[in-house]
């Protein structure tokens, strides 16, 4: 066994912005700053750890004006977040200091020791107020800096943002000269109370609330179970033949790999559940705007996805799918707490709360996996197939409360899909949800080979459809296998916190 890292010391490194002051939150920072609420105060969940590597040969005083230079560039690394009797602000500061530590590697490699001190730094929750939202330490080897970990905040930034500081990193420790950034999280948020980015919001809050008033309310209107304790559980799969298989059907059908993804999850819930329409939320990065691609900061939000299956192939849910989550990306600006309001408003008018507790979340820097194994010919069907066998499936881990009934979730590995399924066991048990990444896996490469109507999804795929309770004559409950649902009998179970990154 390994020995860890071992603390060398510390440095206090002090920063000059280009700017301070004080703004209400953009509608991406509330979007995390309402799910904090669900947590307790020193609940760590919404920490991001992170690793750079130290390219070149550089020594510890250029890592530190880099790291420096980075807060100094970047506010969101130098804003803190209040609740005041005004309402939520954040606040930039404009100078001020943060700790550096220095460790050695010890027998580990600097990447793994990275990882480690990283998972370390997260273990802690942040104080909003008070703290500025990273921690950082500098690996070395000999002496020589090599890695540096960090953990930061959810509020401060999103897969998107670590995008942005991983490009600068390399240009700062250069020492390179960068023009500085255009647009910051303070930014965003006066455009979104005026002007354009006001209209944009008033345009999501009315799509939204024509799909609420006719969308199922509840994808998850079925008897629960008895669920496992902790209840929710995530589990995973690796599997390079639904990777192969998505950029094949893409390419076939001129839909992006995504929709592919997304498309395939709202069929598999629906030969599971009946529902011939399906509603999830999808996580969207919110960056087309050229300056929000280039901002750090937190831009995420959830959109709204409704697919009808009313019947057809695959391919034909997977073209329309691809429609409705281009609708989805283009209406997922607004402020989250009209939102909520607005869904409570529905839920009022419709009789019962709206439950939109499906999602799916991708994750991947670009849309396609650039280091898949060869399959010769390309999109050989029996090629991709034979993948098949590499593919593994496992327990990530447990949760007491997590906001999602079923999440679905992309990873970042570029050889292989890896695919993770949250599943509320109370609704969808262990071998429930492992069932449904297996049967993606088999539709994607049966669909390679040739069109699946959509009706024998469930029997190719070894999906069981959910026993639901079937009135019998007189009023009396009995048992059936649902077929179809119309609008949902009962509410999923209450968000608490949710993986939105």
């Amino acid at each position: 066994m390994t020995a860890g890292p071992a603390r060398l010391g510390a440095t206090s490194v002090e920063f000059t912005g280009a700017r301070g002051g004080e703004s209400p939150l953009s509608w991406g920072q509330l979007a995390i700053w309402r799910l904090t609420r669900w947590l307790d105060d020193d609940d760590p969940y919404f920490n991001m750890p992170w690793v750079l590597p130290v390219y070149g040969r550089r020594d510890l005083d250029a890592v530190l004006r880099a790291l420096r230079a980075l807060v100094e560039r970047h506010e969101t690394l130098r804003t803190t977040y209040e609740e005041t009797p005004g309402g939520l602000v954040q606040r930039v500061a404009r100078q001020g200091r943060f700790t550096v530590e220095t460790y050695d590697a010890g027998e580990a490699r600097p990447l793994a020791a990275a990882r480690e001190l990283s998972v370390r730094l997260a273990a802690t929750a942040f104080d909003y107020a008070a703290d500025l939202p990273f921690r950082c330490a500098v690996v070395t080897v000999d002496g020589r800096p090599r890695t540096v970990a960090l953990t930061l905040s959810h509020l401060a930034v999103d897969g998107g943002a670590l995008e942005v500081l991983a490009r600068d990193w390399r240009d700062l420790l250069a020492g390179g000269e960068m023009a500085a950034p255009g647009w910051q999280p303070m930014d965003q948020a006066a455009f979104e109370r005026e002007g354009a980015g006001a209209a944009r919001g008033e345009r999501t809050l009315r799509h939204w609330r024509a799909v609420l008033e006719r969308a199922p309310l509840t994808m998850f209107d079925f008897p629960r179970t008895t669920p496992e304790e902790p209840r929710f559980v995530k589990v995973g799969m690796e599997s390079a033949a639904t990777a192969a298989a998505a950029e094949a059907l893409a390419a076939r059908w001129s839909v992006s790999t995504a929709s592919v993804l997304t498309t395939a999850s709202a069929v598999l819930l629906s030969a599971l559940t009946g529902h011939r329409e399906v509603v999830m939320q999808l996580i969207v990065a919110n960056r087309h705007d050229p300056r929000v691609a280039a901002m750090a900061g937190s831009a995420v939000q959830d959109g709204i996805f409704v697919l009808g299956l009313p019947g057809g192939t695959f391919a034909d849910a997977a073209r329309a799918g691809h429609r409705q989550a281009l609708t989805a990306y283009r209406n997922a600006h607004y402020d989250p707490y009209r939102m909520m309001a607005l869904r409570e408003e529905i839920g009022r008018e419709r009789g019962r709360p709206v439950d939109l507790s499906a999602y799916f979340n991708d994750t991947r820097a670009v849309g396609h996996w650039p280091h898949l194994p060869a399959v010769e010919p390309p999109g050989d069907p029996a090629a991709i197939a034979a993948l098949t066998g590499r593919t593994r499936t496992f327990h990530v881990g447990s949760w007491p409360e997590v906001d999602a009934t079923a999440l679905f979730a992309t990873g970042t590995a570029t050889d292989t899909c890896e695919l993770y399924l949250m599943a509320d066991t109370a609704y969808l048990p262990r071998p429930t949800a492992y069932a449904l990444l297996r049967g993606l896996e088999t539709l994607l490469v049966a669909s390679v080979a040739g069109d699946v109507p959509l009706d024998e999804v469930a029997g190719l795929c070894g999906i069981v459809p959910v026993e639901r309770p079937v009135p019998r004559p007189g009023g009396a409950p009995g048992t059936g296998t649902a077929k179809a649902a119309g609008d949902p009998g009962a509410q999923g179970p209450r968000a608490v916190a949710g993986d939105h990154v």
